[in-house]
């Protein structure tokens, strides 16, 4: 590692901007346009510059310390200008997926407001479309607070504005989480958190920025926090050099991530598992002639349960154009972490075990392998405990996942309770079930997603991995299980689908079969098998399935079921 003060994993996000800044000329950050052809570049001197001059406007619209500005616009300058301004100003900023991310418009607006009244937000920062949104769907409160690019870039900056004093120990900004099990939460990041954790990324990929050939790249939305850690506030704390598509480009043309992994000597990027699953599906290898996919040096996969079906399908569909299966780095960790708390710090690429006999309680799991997420990094640990206790079970025993290290958040955001349950004696509760061997990390799931049926806990992933592998499109389809009482039965599991199919035969026989194979594979009865078309099953901006919503949608019978 080189002794340069750019790598001082020591004071706030702004500081660091300031070294990247005065340290690497030339390097910076491109962001591209929708088609994913035109970008527009800033050096990090000019990045510096721009929240600089943000901030100045920020203050002239009356945001300073302490208020909290919500930021709800696509991946695209105006966003990296505020986000960067607010923490100069001392302000606590706070990303939020933009419409078409989270469900229906109706449902985008109201969540909006439930965040502004969270938040107790000052102003909203957003475009004009979602500010219509707010109009259409009378949330005329939360529009009112609301401003745009626009109308922030015509204030004159504040003359003379002060420099706001901010220590390691204050927050940098607030993260929401997923929802994926509940409604979304603040969580709060210290600029300490920040740089703490970050320094860890960079000790694990072995980023260099001196070397001009290593280059990021990424689809990511910024309001998710592998996104705006991972990526974003990773490179500017380093000074990478970054290339942004924004995620629909990536969502409709695929191709257009390896293309530019393949245009830089050394590229780096994260991603959920659907993403490459979605490669494998759409980006064909004619349309990738000429690539040369030995530049893609690492293929991090997080943000999801990893599936080994997935990395291998990948592997064969493009090793012939160089890509190298040792470029996968499995990873783990959450928004409450920062980010990172477990990866594959020797870079062998995907390893696997038989998954344990009591995974289901002893009825078999639905896949017959896990993926080791890799050790803790850098000054975390790991401790694997029965659900609700402080004592250490032994390798291969099945537990809660808690965590403790410089990456631990501060708290969530007017919720003592919830920070409570989640912080106890410095060890964060995650919630995530998993177990140690040979100081790596397997996950099984969620805790707060077991269904316990017939007296057997049974993790939903299981029923859905079953249920997919019906349909044969290995993961295409997206699946949600949940459990309903039944009165005298207890609690029964239930499956959702959505299906493209609309033949009424082949519906039925694919309900069948996907009782039969989770009959067999789990001793499960299912209580319902509902087929959806497309987008009826919500999803969190991850792409994470909502289970708790979709079992409401289901219980209120608001599905469209096919069958």
């Amino acid at each position: 590692m080189t002794s340069n003060p750019i790598f001082s994993p020591s004071g706030t996000i702004i500081e660091a901007l300031e070294r990247t800044a005065n340290t690497l000329d030339g390097h910076g950050i491109a962001i591209f346009d929708r088609r994913g052809q035109k970008s527009e570049f800033h050096c990090y001197a000019e990045i510096l510059q721009r929240a600089r001059d943000c901030a100045g406007r920020l203050a002239a619209a009356g945001i300073g310390p302490g208020d909290r500005l919500l930021i709800c616009l696509p991946t695209c300058w105006d966003l990296v200008d505020a986000l960067l301004a607010a923490m100069i100003r001392g302000a606590l900023p706070t990303l939020v997926a933009p419409p078409g991310a989270l469900g229906g418009a109706a449902a985008h607006a109201i969540k909006i407001r439930n965040l502004i009244d969270l938040m107790g937000s000052k102003r909203f920062y957003c475009d004009e479309a979602t500010r219509t949104l707010l109009n259409d769907f009378n949330e005329s409160a939360a529009a009112a607070l609301s401003f745009v690019p626009g109308e922030l870039n015509a204030l004159a900056p504040a003359v003379e504005l002060p420099r706001i004093s901010v220590s390691p120990d204050d927050i940098a900004f607030m993260q929401l989480t997923s929802g994926s099990t509940g409604r979304q939460r603040a969580v709060m990041i210290r600029h300490s958190n920040l740089i703490a954790n970050t320094h860890a990324i960079r000790n694990l990929l072995k980023a260099d920025p001196s070397s001009a050939g290593q280059h990021v790249v990424s689809w990511l939305p910024l309001n998710h926090d592998m996104g705006l850690v991972g990526v974003l506030l990773f490179s500017i704390v380093y000074g990478l050099n970054l290339s942004l598509l924004r995620p629909e480009s990536f969502l409709a043309r695929p191709k257009l991530w390896m293309q530019m992994m393949s245009s830089h000597p050394y590229a780096m990027t994260p991603a959920p598992n659907f993403a490459y699953q979605l490669c494998v599906e759409r980006a064909d290898v004619s349309d990738l002639a000429g690539c040369d996919l030995s530049r893609w040096k690492i293929a991090l996969t997080g943000a999801e349960m990893i599936r080994p079906e997935t990395i291998e399908a990948f592997t064969a569909k493009f090793s012939p154009l160089g890509f190298n299966p040792n470029a996968f780095l499995p990873s783990y960790g959450m928004a409450e972490t920062t980010l990172v708390v477990t990866a594959d710090a020797r870079h062998v690429g995907i390893k696997t075990v038989p998954a344990p006999i009591d995974v289901c309680a002893g009825t078999g799991a639905g896949s017959s392998r896990l993926v080791s997420n890799g050790t803790p990094v850098l000054d975390t640990s790991i401790r694997i405990s029965p659900p609700g206790s402080a004592h250490p079970l032994s390798d291969g025993q099945i537990g809660e996942v808690c965590v403790n290290g410089p990456g631990i958040f501060a708290g969530y955001y007017n919720d003592a309770e919830a920070t409570a349950t989640a912080l106890k004696d410095g060890w964060l509760h995650t919630g995530d079930l998993g177990f140690m061997q040979d100081g790596e990390l397997y996950l099984t799931g969620r805790l707060k997603d077991l269904l316990i049926v017939n007296g057997h806990n049974i993790m939903p992933h299981e029923i859905e991995w079953l249920a997919e592998s019906a349909t044969g499109a290995g993961g295409a389809e997206r699946c949600g299980a949940f459990s309903v009482s039944r009165g005298a039965e207890g609690e029964q599991a239930v499956v959702v689908l959505e299906i493209n199919d609309v033949d009424d035969e082949a519906l039925s026989a694919l309900a069948h079969d996907i009782r039969s194979r989770i009959g067999r594979a789990l001793g499960l009865p299912l209580a319902d098998v509902v087929l959806v078309k497309r987008g009826q099953i919500p999803k969190t901006t991850s792409g994470k399935v909502q289970r708790s919503e979709l079992r409401r949608r289901y219980l209120e019978n608001q599905l469209e079921r096919r069958l």
